[in-house]
């Protein structure tokens, strides 16, 4: 028995299939131009238009239709009253379609849902998803600390802490505009951190399990005036985001003794956010499904039929 899982989101398009133990995920970054920090709405919907046609091709090229025996899709960020992009419209339209036509079943879940589910999936913790447990959703639009709880057999996930401003994701491609990085820039400053020898950072203060990180822009772009290396800014600006998620994640450690620390969304594919996160024993998903992917849907959608 094999799902199909599809996900729209305004980075990447992506369809996957998953049987339950193994799957199978296509996906595409959405274009965007030198300089410019992601796309508007309209424009999003018509790149994802234009690119589910040939990724579902790729995909269904290879398997056997009659063995299909769901459609998954994320239909909106969060599982929350009024949480809502256009971009996924275009993802629900598809799955509805593919749906009807196969006469199986459409399960409907949360961009937010998937992340964790395809970090705990490609973790190798899928238990995870049937006991409470704590985790982060760090994303170009989303910095938030998760109390996730099973739902069925799917997650309710409710945020207990994170950024009170902008995104982590944010201030990186942010810090690879200022470094003419193509976006989304999170591998192109992970690569050129690696090459860094400075260790400066600035603490952002944490306040029980929030923090702030709008300031942080600012002393990124001092750092860069006065040191110019693009390799140490890149650096200082993961020192700053991951110093903030530590030392939230210490003090949620406090008020959640024993909980499991699940660190999902593109930034949680960092390498120096893994190094000086791994005192707090965490799961990482490996770094391909940290990204935007419709894998955690198909997880998901599949999960729906064994309830």
């Amino acid at each position: 028995m094999s799902v199909i899982g599809i996900d729209t989101s305004n980075y990447t398009t992506s369809i996957a299939c998953f049987d339950g133990k193994s799957g199978v995920n296509c996906s595409k970054l959405l274009p965007v131009k030198q300089g410019e920090l992601g796309l508007r709405q309209s424009d999003a919907v018509f790149a994802h238009i234009k690119s589910l046609p040939e990724l579902s091709g790729r995909l269904f090229s290879d398997l056997q239709m009659e063995h299909i025996a769901a459609v998954g899709v994320s239909t909106r960020p969060r599982a929350v009253e009024g949480s809502y992009m256009p971009c996924f419209m275009v993802g629900y339209s598809h799955a509805k379609l593919i749906a009807d036509m196969m006469k199986v079943p459409l399960v409907e879940v949360s961009h937010q849902q998937g992340h964790v589910a395809a970090s705990l999936w490609s973790a190798g913790h899928l238990e995870l998803m049937d006991e409470p447990h704590l985790a982060w959703h760090l994303s170009g639009g989303t910095t938030e600390l998760l109390l996730v709880e099973p739902e069925g057999k799917n997650v309710r996930c409710t945020r207990i802490g994170g950024t009170t401003d902008i995104s982590a994701g944010q201030l990186i491609d942010r810090t690879g505009q200022l470094l003419e990085l193509p976006f989304p820039s999170g591998k192109h400053i992970d690569a050129l951190s690696a090459n860094a020898q400075m260790k400066d950072t600035f603490q952002v203060k944490c306040h029980g399990l929030e923090f702030s990180l709008s300031g942080v822009q600012n002393k990124v772009q001092q750092f860069h005036d006065k040191h110019g290396a693009a390799e140490e800014t890149a650096a200082f600006a993961l020192r700053c985001v991951a110093g903030a998620v530590c030392k939230a994640t210490e003090n949620a450690r406090k008020v959640y003794p024993g909980m499991a620390v699940v660190f999902s969304g593109g930034v949680a594919s960092n390498s120096m956010l893994r190094r000086l996160a791994a005192q707090f024993d965490p799961i990482f998903s490996q770094p391909q499904f940290s990204t935007d992917n419709a894998m955690g849907v198909a997880v998901l959608a599949h999960r729906a039929l064994e309830e």
